[in-house]
């Protein structure tokens, strides 16, 4: 069940229902990471934290439910793949006009209103158990700051900014998860740490999109070993009895069709746009990320005029950016609004 993605997640309990035999993580514990209820229940016993969130069937129920969260809110109907429909709202008119318009296309499911937590760095972690030792394949941080659908972001191998600390807390919260659920094969976790605090997005015990980048990072094959840890296998017989370090550092980028349909929207989002990902490695960060810029066909210029408008919110952190810029030869142009914070 753990390398086709989320469907078979769906599948998992009515077919064990129906009597057939399923490998690896057992389908409760699947169901108890897939069932909003049963995963809150889950991080209260293991004292982790989430954001705040709620569900709702109705307008006025979504109105409600936001109001007690605060915005911004991030909305999305259940039963969705690649973050469709997922929406950021941020006060009560557009999440009015989302809910018309979720409600009307679903109304048998309800709709997931979450707090959003502005300006996190996200961090995805992929991790393989037998069951009893669980070892991490790979702490991922997000260069895009969280809200950002993971398919879409950049990150990086190891973490670039996280302390020691964090990414020791975060190593062990994914460990006791996988614990208690008994996974039995991959999971995924994806964390948003804001203010030095973490909080659990959500837990997927299954293969994510990310393994064949963590496996080429670190030299592991970790679906291979996965696979055959689901048929009764354990880790010590594969000699993996502890995390691999790497001296290297291997940035991850996403690959966007946006220059086959022109006039398409090319701001990212919680919804996924990207079609594919290019891997660079390097001794350091940013020799990794350009390399990975280069294979994306970003070209990243070194001369020339730079706009910049951004919204008031962002203002402040603009001006240490700016100045960055100018002292590397560039010449700024600015909106009114923006040129104002100078």
């Amino acid at each position: 069940m753990q390398f086709g993605g989320q469907t078979p997640l769906k599948l998992s309990v009515p077919l064990e229902k129906e009597g057939v035999k399923i490998l690896g993580t057992s389908p409760d514990s699947i169901d108890r990471a897939e069932d909003r209820k049963r995963f809150k229940e889950l991080l209260h016993k293991l004292n982790l934290k989430q954001p705040e969130s709620d569900t709702a069937m109705s307008v006025d129920k979504a109105r409600k439910a936001a109001d007690k969260i605060g915005y911004p809110v991030m909305v999305r109907p259940s039963y969705v793949l690649g973050g469709r429909a997922m929406e950021i709202v941020y006060d009560e008119i557009s999440l009015t006009e989302y809910m018309a318009r979720a409600v009307k296309a679903s109304p048998e499911h309800p709709i997931l209103i979450d707090k959003y937590l502005e300006d996190a760095i996200e961090v995805d972690v992929d991790a393989i158990s037998d069951g009893i030792k669980v070892i991490i394949g790979g702490v991922m941080e997000h260069i895009e700051e969280a809200g950002i659908h993971s398919g879409d972001s950049a990150c990086s191998i190891p973490p670039y900014t996280l302390s020691s600390k964090i990414i020791d807390e975060i190593k062990y919260q994914t460990k006791a998860l996988a614990r208690e659920l008994g996974v039995k094969g991959l999971m995924n976790v994806q964390f948003a740490v804001k203010d030095n605090e973490i909080f659990i997005l959500e837990v997927n015990p299954r293969a994510s999109r990310t393994i064949p980048y963590v496996s080429k990072s670190t030299g592991v094959p970790l679906a291979r070993l996965a696979a055959k840890i689901m048929t009764g296998k354990t880790l010590k017989e594969f000699g993996l009895t502890k995390e691999v370090d790497i001296r290297h550092v291997a940035v991850k980028e996403a690959v966007f069709p946006f220059d086959r349909f022109p006039g398409v929207d090319t701001i990212l989002g919680p919804e996924m746009k990207s079609t594919g990902e290019v891997m660079c490695i390097d001794e350091e960060f940013g020799l990794a990320y350009a390399k990975s810029q280069a294979a994306s066909n970003n070209k990243i210029p070194v001369s020339g005029k730079i706009f910049l408008s951004v919204k008031d919110k962002d203002k402040p952190h603009t001006v240490e950016i700016s100045q960055k810029l100018i002292e590397l030869g560039f010449q700024l142009i600015a909106t009114r609004g923006t040129e104002n914070i100078f």
